[in-house]
């Protein structure tokens, strides 16, 4: 066994890896926990650094090549985990770096803009949704959570990695898609329109915003229309993330069917 101690100087850095955005941003590196996301990450192309195992821990295997594969005691995997029941296995990955430059579109393109996310679990959430309907890309604006958070790629399933992510400002998305023909929709409270009449058909990037206080005005004076999702309750508002997917899978409702 190649590492047993907890006090290991390199499990160490693979916590603070887990647990720092600069130490993260630095190594241009991030860990991806679980059998099934490193095996949809590698399914997408990308390739471990590093793969850890933890014997006790094992129950499948995985034939993945990486430069440096190591074992690890069970104290010291529970160590770096950020898992409730860890599998026994996690990688050291690359940080899947995409630029809008690097997106290609189909000729239908369904895209989501997420601007100023917060929480990690809502971010994930989002990517799943975007995975199962075939968005095709998720344009991440001036974020406030990390998209390489562990707690992101527990909370996507490791659709972090099946999606293309883009992490820019507004004023770079806005002129993106617009040189792509593409209308926006934006998704509010106080819209007249409610999501099940609007056109989403075509071509269209729908816009959602924080968890509190939802799309700023940048967003809102550029939308081609806003929609509004009723809601009859207390509460004024659903969970951004809900929200993303309703509006999400109205659009594959009106184009018939998730495209193959």
């Amino acid at each position: 066994m190649d590492i047993t101690s907890p006090q290991n100087l390199r499990v160490k850095h693979l916590v603070k890896l887990r647990d720092d955005r600069k130490q993260r941003s630095k190594d241009g590196a991030m860990l991806v926990e679980g059998y099934d996301e490193i095996a949809l990450a590698v399914a997408g192309g990308h390739r471990p650094l590093m793969l850890l195992s933890a014997p006790e821990l094992v129950s499948r295997q995985i034939d993945v090549p990486s430069p440096e594969a190591l074992t690890v005691s069970r104290a010291v995997f529970e160590k770096i985990s950020y898992r409730e029941n860890p599998d026994g296995w996690l990688g050291v990955f690359p940080i899947p770096r995409v630029s809008l430059d690097d997106l290609a579109l189909s000729d239908l393109p369904l895209v989501i803009v997420a601007e100023s996310i917060e929480k990690p679990g809502n971010l994930g959430a989002m990517l799943r949704t975007a995975d199962a309907a075939r968005v095709e890309a998720f344009l991440l604006c001036d974020p406030r959570v990390d998209a390489w958070n562990p707690n992101v790629v527990r909370a996507s399933r490791g659709a972090l990695f099946s999606v293309p992510v883009v992490e820019c400002d507004n004023a770079s998305a806005l002129k993106w898609l617009k040189g792509r023909g593409m209308r926006l929709i934006a998704a509010t409270p106080s819209a007249d329109v409610t999501y099940t009449d609007a056109d989403l058909r075509g071509p269209i990037a729908i816009a959602v915003g924080t968890e509190d206080e939802g799309l700023t005005d940048f967003w809102m004076s550029s939308a081609d229309v806003w929609v509004k999702i009723p809601m009859t309750g207390r509460v004024n508002s659903l969970n951004v993330s809900v929200s993303a997917a309703v509006i999400v899978y109205e659009a594959v409702r009106q184009r018939g069917a998730l495209q193959e």
